[in-house]
């Protein structure tokens, strides 16, 4: 068939010899498997060159050819990674078991012998490539898989973020705020850990559970919940109970996003200089997470009106959280959170539950004596 009729689908076939004779009879010999594309080569190099922009279906090489041999040029090939698992066939002299041995141990798949017999060509040729279709088939089906394993591990998580929503709903509807409360506290939290170049897994792993934080508030009395006032000493001592409630009811599942979010809920109100709760840890030793979620949540509850204060403007609650750092807050938390700002903000505005307030960087009057219980 003339090779501008040989559709482009046709196996690809790629010949090196340095013999234009070997190289005619192969090409007319290959020509009887039916359609079929057969590019030749003199030598190596050209055939390297070429191969930077082919994966041909099957590669014949000759062992004997100047400055590199068939089997240096196996080696060669066989480190291209694309190229790893090409069918290729040495073209050998039949008792030559040294060279078949070397050939075998750098890659190659099959032999031809010579003198060229026509029939054993055709035979392994013809092998070499139902091997070759065998196996795209495999990867075609392999990467159905992957794609319908991905298609149900998308599901799963819009199911498992539906139910951590609603979870942290049920606590946030004690205390009188709604679920915006918590998207953005999700929201903030992944921003502030994209910008610390936390991996993406981690950056996804986070938005689903820092909507949990207060979950624990679920357990917390009314009366004290919904206070308009301050708290008093004792009121506060079991306000701060939540923590330890959040992470009860989150610990033990052995699922790990809850085990992440039991972490977070005990600790974000940990400080960094060492004066939070429950356990009173300081620095490193309070989990990254938490420290995250600390500055989200406060930054939060300043933000949006309470029972016992009215919002403040943005910008006074962005410089109480730049001055808390390396005492309420970790600073390069901090630091992420100056950096990040114009999204925070995009964020605040996006997910508000009325107009945010601007205003200047001077706090507010209506300042709560104790930070916000978020």
């Amino acid at each position: 068939m003339p090779a501008e009729l040989v559709p482009a689908s046709a196996p690809l076939i790629a010949i090196v010899d340095d013999d234009p004779v070997v190289r005619s009879v192969l090409v007319r010999v290959l020509q009887r498997l039916g359609p079929v594309r057969c590019h030749d080569f003199a030598a190596p190099e050209p055939l390297l060159a070429w191969l930077e922009d082919h994966v041909p279906d099957v590669l014949i090489t000759d062992h004997q050819m100047g400055e590199m041999s068939g089997t240096e040029l196996v080696g060669v090939v066989r480190s291209i990674p694309r190229l790893a698992d090409l069918a290729i066939l040495m073209v050998t002299a039949h008792e030559n078991r040294v060279i078949r041995h070397a050939a075998l141990t750098a890659g190659a798949s099959d032999f031809l012998t010579k003198p060229i017999d026509a029939e054993e060509v055709l035979l392994r040729t013809r092998n070499m490539l139902a091997i070759g279709a065998s196996r795209r088939v495999l990867a075609r089906r392999a990467d159905d898989l992957q794609r319908e394993v991905a298609r149900a591990t998308q599901v799963i998580a819009t199911r498992e973020r539906e139910v951590v929503l609603r979870l942290s709903r049920a606590a946030e509807q004690r205390d009188e705020e709604t679920g915006l409360h918590v998207q953005r506290i999700a929201e903030y939290s992944r921003i502030l850990a994209r910008q610390l170049g936390l991996p993406v897994d981690a950056q996804q792993r986070l938005w689903l559970a820092a909507p949990m934080h207060d979950v624990g508030k679920i357990g917390v009395p009314d009366a004290i919940l919904r206070k308009p006032g301050m708290l008093t000493p004792a009121e506060r001592r079991v306000m701060e109970r939540h923590v330890q409630i959040g992470h009860d009811i989150l610990a033990g599942s052995g699922i790990a996003l809850l085990d992440d979010a039991a972490i977070i809920a005990l600790r974000h109100h940990e400080r960094w200089d060492g004066t939070g709760y429950p356990d009173r840890l300081a620095g490193g030793a309070i989990p990254l997470d938490a420290r995250i979620v600390a500055v989200a949540d406060v930054f939060d509850a300043l933000c949006t009106p309470r029972h016992y204060k009215p919002a403040w403007p943005i910008a006074s609650a962005v410089e109480f959280v730049r001055l808390g750092a390396g005492a309420q807050f970790d600073p390069e938390v901090v630091d992420a959170f100056m950096a990040a700002t114009p999204l925070i903000v995009a964020a605040a505005r996006r997910l508000a539950e009325q107009p945010v307030l601007l205003g200047s960087t001077t706090p507010t009057r209506a300042r709560p004596v104790a930070t916000p219980i978020g």
